[in-house]
């Protein structure tokens, strides 16, 4: 069913910035958003559109009751797994507006589709941020095919957030900062949003001035890069932390094609609720913060054919 603007103006005509907050699978978007909400002085909602039937991102955010997560500041989180129409109308149905509006887009999003959503009644556009991870811009990293959606989402840019240097070395890091040169030209570069927030330039994230127009994009149609699958597979129960390392180094005979992204929330015997989290041959495995204890959760991955 196609979108219906809504007859009316909420809030006597005022429209709200939104910021959309893009990049490819496990560049770190979640941690960015986190970043904003930890250090918001003003009330903020923020639109998760996650990957899969289960809404991890979403659950890692804040402690979250249905599809709505209240977070400290006036801050609150919906999810847009029911389309970006049901999640606007959840925002517009407030008596009072929040004052910015963060739409998380999945790994798989082409932003410049869906900045006209930013358009619809009560919101104007603010800005695009692309989270961009380091190793991902290593020579032959990623298939040719998703290297290309990458850098059509560093297209899409009004500013970038370069995350994941620390896992290369001196020389490796020179290569590919030039590279992100090459392909962001004149869009401005942050290196951390905790580093942003520490120094007070968090609010970059959310004052962009929006510089592109709206006009000149596709109509705001949700959709999958075509190459990507999602599979939700079930982890055994009563691993401990160390066996869970084991079974996920034998993740590839279980799900078909090259694996790209997985993650979930496990409860393992020994460390208790772990998050797992796999982008390309890099996993990590870490304890899951009290405030952001949830149940565990099978595990989401996406694979290209």
């Amino acid at each position: 069913m196609k979108y219906r603007e809504p007859d009316f103006l909420p809030w006597d005509g005022r429209r709200v910035p939104i910021t959309f907050v893009g990049g490819y699978l496990g560049a770190g978007k979640t941690t960015a958003i986190n970043a904003i909400i930890a250090h918001a002085d003003r009330p903020t909602a923020v639109i998760v559109n996650d990957v899969g039937a289960i809404n991890v991102d979403a659950a890692l955010i804040r402690r979250r009751h249905g599809d709505t997560i209240e977070v400290s500041d006036g801050c609150i989180c919906c999810s847009a797994l029911d389309g970006f129409g049901a999640a606007f109308d959840q925002i517009r149905a407030r008596a009072h507006p929040p004052d910015h509006v963060i739409v998380e887009l999945s790994g798989v999003a082409e932003p410049a589709r869906l900045i006209p959503w930013a358009q619809s009644a009560g919101f104007m556009l603010d800005g695009t941020v692309i989270v961009v991870a380091a190793d991902q811009l290593v020579p032959n990293a990623l298939p040719d095919r998703i290297m290309t959606h990458l850098i059509t989402q560093i297209g899409a840019a009004d500013l970038i957030v370069f995350t994941k240097s620390d896992l290369l070395g001196p020389v490796l890091l020179d290569t590919v900062r030039a590279r992100l040169t090459q392909l962001a030209g004149d869009t401005p570069v942050i290196t951390s949003c905790r580093d942003a927030a520490e120094t007070g330039a968090i609010g970059r994230l959310l004052a962009l001035g929006g510089r592109r127009s709206a006009a000149t994009v596709n109509e705001p149609t949700s959709t999958l890069f075509d190459a990507h699958q999602v599979h939700t597979v079930d982890i055994p129960m009563g691993l401990t932390c160390a066996e869970l390392h084991d079974w996920l180094a034998g993740l590839s005979s279980r799900v078909p094609g090259l694996i790209v992204r997985a993650k979930g929330i496990v409860e393992t015997t020994d460390t208790g609720l772990v998050l797992v989290q796999v982008v390309g041959a890099r996993c990590e495995i870490s304890v899951v913060p009290k405030p952001e204890l949830q149940d565990a959760t099978a595990l989401v991955v996406i694979s290209i054919m």
